[in-house]
């Protein structure tokens, strides 16, 4: 396949301008419709918890340090359990929620080098969100209180209700679709530039020949020519 020198892959783009902007322009309409009226809005509230002490020692030790550092990973993955999750279904009086559809919108994670757990629960009304958030922890905690007979787990940030849904970024979508419809009508007309084998002007039959052009006939319009003398 013949090579194109940047020279010449410019003119190629010039020469196909208004198809690259117009498919630029199309695919950014479209990213503005996909992000305004398909993408549905879904909330996250975010609590935060911390391991402390128990409320009935003294000074927090080394062994109550490494002990809670040990029992973070065991608390996020208790959160998640039924045994948590169906009392805070029914305290709320949530009928149309499962325990199973409450699990895979819930996310809980380490804060990096701390003893800091951040719980958060996705869902399309921001109220539902923040009220299941800050159940959550209090039948965690209370949980957790039963099991290990520890106090040692205290709220640092409850859970408030978005005012702006997570999932939705209307600048981003709009400015994606427009790269990609850039990229691709650049491409569809550099892939036809490679597979067009025809002659256009002199310096290609010099290019390609390797002859040289001594006259050129101008195109000749008949037709128009006719209807120029009538």
């Amino acid at each position: 396949m013949e090579e194109i020198d940047l020279k010449e892959l410019f003119n190629i783009f010039w020469s196909k301008k208004l198809f690259i902007i117009l498919i630029t322009i199309f695919f950014a309409i479209l990213g503005l419709f996909y992000t305004k009226y398909m993408v549905k809005p879904v909330y996250k509230s975010t609590a935060t918890l911390v391991l402390t002490k128990s409320d009935n020692a003294e000074g927090i030790t080394q062994t109550e340090i490494t002990l809670n550092q040990q029992l973070v990973a065991t608390y996020t993955e208790l959160m998640k359990t039924n045994s948590i999750l169906r009392p805070v279904i029914e305290n709320l009086g949530y009928e149309d929620m499962t325990e199973e559809g409450l699990k895979q919108n819930i996310e809980v994670k380490l804060v990096s080098s701390t003893q800091l757990i951040e719980i958060s629960v996705k869902n399309a009304d921001p109220k539902r969100a923040k009220e299941l958030t800050n159940e959550i922890t209090n039948v965690f905690i209370a949980k957790a209180k039963d099991i290990y007979k520890l106090d040692n787990i205290h709220i640092v940030d409850e859970a408030k209700e978005s005012e702006t849904p997570y999932n939705i970024n209307h600048k981003k979508d709009v400015l994606m679709f427009t790269v990609v419809g850039f990229i691709l009508s650049a491409g569809v007309v550099f892939i036809r530039s490679l597979f067009d084998t025809t002659i256009k002007s002199a310096e290609e039959v010099e290019k390609r020949l390797g002859l040289t052009v001594l006259a050129s006939i101008p195109q000749y319009d008949y037709e128009m020519k006719k209807k120029g003398k009538k």
